[in-house]
């Protein structure tokens, strides 16, 4: 008989099932309505760091992002998505190329009501999961309940990182020191947003208006992983028009395929209004709850068994 590796995740699996549920009662309690948005997309967000999947002369969606707006600008103020979304070379212990995210939106909402917002809701799934607003992960206690703590980006490099964040960005060195120097020491105590991402990382987020050299952008940590990543919403349709053009000259400069202008969207982008997103993803927020170090631990099928 052959052996199965799913027959050792009867307790993850049930857990994510139950996290799913607690996901949609949070939602639903709130007046969000569900939807759902195609998987296949004539043209991904063009962002230099994330890959789509080709599918024909069209692409498997790497986010519901675009289709979400598209559902703002038509109207609908409280939304919300637990979506398929895949991305071409993205797999280790903490990534897969087909991954489970939850996506939502708000309007007339910005990024620091949506981090309060996040907090909600994690805290919200912990209590329904733990029956306590607190996590065991890795032999340490994380302690959920209350006010989350608020690191701005230049404040982690100052106190993590062995250079600034304008030297990173010069050096083309940002990307590399989050992973390595930053996202390791972040929210082992307590769970940490980290925000006021610098201009150059926020491709669809609104700038500070009292400073455009930030974008209105947070990613929320839990013991040294990065949960989600939400913003205030750009809505701008020339500034997005430029700002997609810089992360195709990018992806360019890497050596990487160029994508189509996602033309549709900046046609209705106009119409959107001010909105706060955040796009979260449900495999590491089971991995959290589950006290499991590795992605595949909560998840029925991974692409090496198919």
């Amino acid at each position: 008989m052959a052996t199965y590796r799913q027959t050792e995740l009867t307790g993850p699996l049930r857990l994510r099932a139950a996290v799913l549920n607690a996901i949609r009662q949070f939602f639903l309690e709130r007046d969000y309505l569900e939807v759902e948005t195609p998987i296949r997309i004539p043209a991904p967000a063009p962002e230099a760091q994330i890959d789509a999947v080709a599918s024909e002369d069209w692409y498997l969606q790497t986010s519901p992002e675009l289709c979400m707006k598209y559902l703002l600008a038509a109207g609908y103020e409280r939304i919300f998505q637990v979506a398929k979304c895949f991305r071409s070379g993205e797999r280790g212990r903490k990534h897969l190329p087909e991954l489970t995210m939850l996506e939502w939106y708000t309007a007339g909402q910005d990024y620091q009501t949506m981090m309060d917002q996040t907090a909600e809701l994690v805290q919200f799934v912990t209590r329904t999961m733990n029956r306590a607003e607190a996590l065991a992960y890795d032999g340490r206690q994380i302690d959920c309940s209350g006010a989350w703590d608020k690191l701005r980006v230049e404040e982690a490099f100052a106190a993590h990182g062995d250079t600034t964040v304008a030297s990173a960005l010069r050096d083309g060195t940002f990307n590399d020191l989050m992973g390595l120097e930053i996202e390791p020491n972040l929210g082992w105590d307590k769970p940490v947003f980290l925000y006021d991402y610098p201009a150059e990382a926020g491709a669809l987020a609104k700038l500070k208006p009292d400073d455009i050299r930030w974008a209105e952008r947070f990613e929320l940590y839990i013991a040294g992983l990065e949960l989600c990543n939400g913003f205030s919403e750009l809505t701008d349709p020339v500034a997005q028009r430029r700002r997609f053009e810089t992360e195709m000259a990018d992806r360019k400069a890497l050596g990487k395929p160029a994508y189509p202008m996602p033309e549709r969207f900046l046609e209705v982008l106009a119409d959107m209004p001010a909105a706060a997103g955040n796009a979260l993803g449900v495999d590491r927020l089971v991995m959290l709850l589950a006290d499991r170090g590795c992605i595949d631990d909560v998840v029925a099928f991974t692409p090496e068994e198919l």
